[in-house]
Parts: C-alpha cells; structure tokens; sequence
C-alpha cells in the first residue's frame, strides 16, 4: 500500500534493493511486469515498515528477503500475504485493490498529474515517441504524491 508495487515485486524485494540513506528501492527490471528496473520513492512510513523488518532480519545476506517465509530463503508467498489480510480481519478485498483504490485516490482527491500517478504504478504512459523522449522517471514528484 506504501509503494503501490505489485504483490510479486514486495514479496520478492530483496535487502540489496533496499537504499535507506537515499529512500528508494529499486527493483530490478527481471523483476518487473514491463522488464523495466522501477525506482519507488520510500516515504516516512515505508522507511518505518523497514526499520522493523530490520529487526526480524534473519540474514545478513544481501539478498535476504524483506518478508522471508518460513522456508529458509524464499520470499514470502502472495497467499500467505493475502492470508495476513484475513487474520488481521481484513476479508473482501485483496492486494491488487490497493493499487487501484492507490490510482483512485490520486485521480480523485489529490493534485498529482496522471503521469506521476501512472509512474508509481510503473504503468508505461504514452506513444512510442513520448516514451523515447522521457528520460527521467519524476521520482521527487512520486516522492511527494507517496507521502501526500
């Protein structure tokens, strides 16, 4: 809900992905629907989340996984991240949903332009020309929408 990553991109973030000093994290373009490395802006509270995990760490590794699963180096599975939700007494909605209420809330109730909002879905915007002639990725203003 934080980074309005897909479920596969949280549940796979690795500890080598993770630049606290700088607040991103930047997933690898294998990682990525669009095989495209994404940057995503770590607001106040995402770095709090991690600050915890922190504590739970149970590997040094680099490429220690943020949320672990009970088998010793594998990532968290998306079911058990939706069962999370059912325990919390959470039901009737699932993962993806946060990231459309995400693009929602930003068309409806905040001032961020569509391709802001878009870039933090790392949903590709535009004709093939627009798409050549962008070259950066409006991180400060993903920043900003992202803590709004």
């Amino acid at each position: 809900m934080l980074t309005a990553a897909r479920t596969g991109e949280v549940t796979g973030a690795t500890w080598a992905e993770i630049d606290l000093a700088s607040k991103v994290w930047t997933v690898p373009a294998g990682r990525m629907k669009a095989g495209r490395e994404h940057r995503v802006p770590l607001s106040i509270r995402a770095i709090e989340v991690l600050n915890e995990a922190t504590k739970r760490r149970e590997s040094a590794e680099p490429d220690a996984h943020l949320f672990p699963s009970s088998r010793r180096g594998q990532p968290l599975s998306s079911m058990a991240f939706e069962q999370s939700l059912v325990r919390v007494g959470e039901t009737g909605f699932g993962p993806h949903g946060f990231r459309s209420s995400f693009r929602d809330g930003c068309g409806a109730c905040t001032p961020f332009p569509r391709e802001v909002a878009e870039a933090a879905l790392a949903h590709v915007v535009g004709n093939s020309v627009e798409q050549a002639d962008r070259r950066g990725d409006a991180l400060e203003k993903r920043r900003a929408m992202m803590e709004a």
